[in-house]
């Protein structure tokens, strides 16, 4: 089952896992759009449970390798917060009748935190972490970031032609609610002049000064900014006029709401970018490819040796697994104090031996 929002790799996973488990004599289902498509599944309505679930087979998964987003289809439904109270029961009713025998889940926070869930209510479960955010607590990579990142490197520096060209300061808005490390490691590796992550907020006074002045510098008469979308400015709630507009998400994310700021306190002009889901759509690259054939192989694995209740990882470089309930331990996030320059809004590596991979 995959659940929360689609990114490149899934597919690749879904195949490892349903040719390794036919490989094992195992019969393999797929659960249809996330938690949503468990809900609405009646085992005593063999057209409910039709429509919600796929048995998958080698002619089923046969090239989704080379697909985007999941064949299974996904939904953001976490079974505990329904209008109509906590479905748990539910699940487990559906799980039984239809004689599911184990699970392997793949999704992000709020999925894999109802996967541990089901692990405590004794259901053999194994988790696969993937968003393009890669915040999953307990692995230092989730199936989704590479592709996100090698998409938003690209379009950033795609975007300076534009920008170069009317001699304005770009402002590009990424993906990342909580965490800022997509922004971070985007805007490294696009060498952008200034990059603002999730986990600290924007003050215009200092922010706007050293865009002019990248501006000035460039040499072309141009900046480039990278902004994550969970991004705070300093300072909206108390300008009246700025918070009106930030109240408003037809006024724009935080990306606009940055742009009205620099074009009315500087007279330049700006070009603004929300990359949203072009980030997370298309084939995955070769690394999230790679990832997701590992994690589905090894998830398999786990369950032949009876070893459920974990969650499938990658830590230090090597492939390895975890608890299943690690990612409840804390939220995962840029360390601030020791990647990121607080006041020149730049990422900084004061060493790099020892540095993980991906930065966290």
């Amino acid at each position: 089952m995959t659940g929360g929002g689609d990114v490149p790799g899934l597919n690749a996973c879904i195949r490892a896992i349903t040719l390794g488990a036919l490989e094992e004599g195992w019969q393999v289902t797929g659960f249809r759009r996330g938690w949503s498509g468990c809900l609405l599944i009646d085992p005593d309505d063999p057209a409910s449970v039709a429509a919600q679930t796929w048995n998958l087979d080698r002619d089923r998964v046969r090239g989704i390798d080379r697909v985007g987003g999941t064949i299974l289809h996904t939904s953001r439904t976490d079974p505990r917060t329904q209008s109509e109270g906590d479905r748990t029961d539910h699940v487990l009713h559906v799980l039984d009748r239809l004689g599911i025998d184990a699970m392997i889940t793949l999704g992000g926070d709020g999925t894999l935190r109802f996967s541990a869930h089901l692990s405590e209510q004794g259901v053999d479960v194994i988790s696969v972490p993937k968003t393009m955010d890669n915040d999953v607590h307990g692995t230092d990579y989730c199936i989704g970031f590479s592709t996100a990142i090698t998409r938003s490197v690209a379009a950033i520096n795609a975007l300076r032609t534009t920008t170069r060209s009317h001699e304005r300061i770009g402002i590009i808005e990424l993906f990342g609610r909580r965490s800022g490390e997509t922004a971070l490691l985007s805007g490294f590796l696009a060498q952008v002049a200034r990059t603002v992550i999730a986990e600290v907020p924007a003050d215009p006074d200092i922010l706007l000064p050293l865009l002019v002045e990248d501006r000035q510098q460039s040499g072309e008469n141009y900046a480039m900014c990278v902004i994550s979308e969970g991004a705070h400015i300093a300072g909206e709630g108390a300008n009246a006029d700025l918070a009106k507009s930030a109240s408003h998400r037809t006024d724009g994310g935080v990306g606009q709401r940055l742009a009205r700021i620099v074009e009315a306190e500087t007279g330049i002009g700006t070009v603004v970018q929300e990359l949203a889901y072009l980030m997370r759509s298309g084939e995955p690259d070769a690394m999230d490819r790679m990832v997701g054939f590992a994690f589905g192989g090894l998830a398999v694995q786990l369950l032949r040796d009876k070893r459920a209740g974990r969650m499938v990882a990658l830590t230090d470089g090597n492939y390895c697994h975890v608890p299943i309930a690690r990612l409840l331990d804390q939220q995962k996030s840029v360390d601030v104090d020791n990647l990121y320059d607080r006041e020149t809004y730049r990422p900084k590596f004061p060493r790099i031996e020892g540095m993980p991979m991906f930065l966290y």
